[in-house]
């Protein structure tokens, strides 16, 4: 057997599912997504069904892409004898490092059927100076 700490029994293997759970909760919590790339550019996909786009923001800044908006949903049921509402409300955030020949001034986003897409250009490919002669005066 192998031990994880200096200290065995009961007590720590009674904390080790607790270790990860804040990650866990935040991964649970935040927008599936997929990052992408083709020769022209990167693409960003967001899953957010039924949020609204007046609930969501894009920024760039710095070289980071971040998706941030606010869920939110309710429902009312009723029956002859039951009535039934919930309601639920939360934030979320989700931000993506982009390549250094990203153009962050060449950023857009489209949201359709629940899903936001994010598309950023490359930057174009700077052609290396060409040489020239230097005329040697004298003097």
């Amino acid at each position: 057997m192998v031990e994880k700490s200096h200290t065995s029994g009961f007590w720590p293997s009674l904390y080790e599912p607790f270790r990860s759970m804040g990650t866990r909760l935040a991964e649970w919590v935040a927008p599936a997504s997929e990052a992408s790339t083709n020769g022209d550019g990167y693409r960003i996909a967001v899953e957010l069904p039924g949020v609204e786009e007046k609930d969501i923001e894009v920024s760039v800044d710095d070289g980071v892409v971040t998706v941030k908006g606010e869920k939110t949903a309710s429902r009312e049921e009723k029956g002859e004898t039951w009535y039934f509402s919930e309601r639920q409300y939360g934030s979320f955030s989700r931000s993506f490092r982009l390549p250094p020949d990203a153009d962050e001034a060449a950023v857009k986003a489209d949201l359709k059927d629940g899903v936001l897409t994010v598309t950023v250009a490359r930057k174009a490919a700077e052609a290396p100076p060409k040489s020239k002669a230097v005329p040697i005066n004298r003097g």
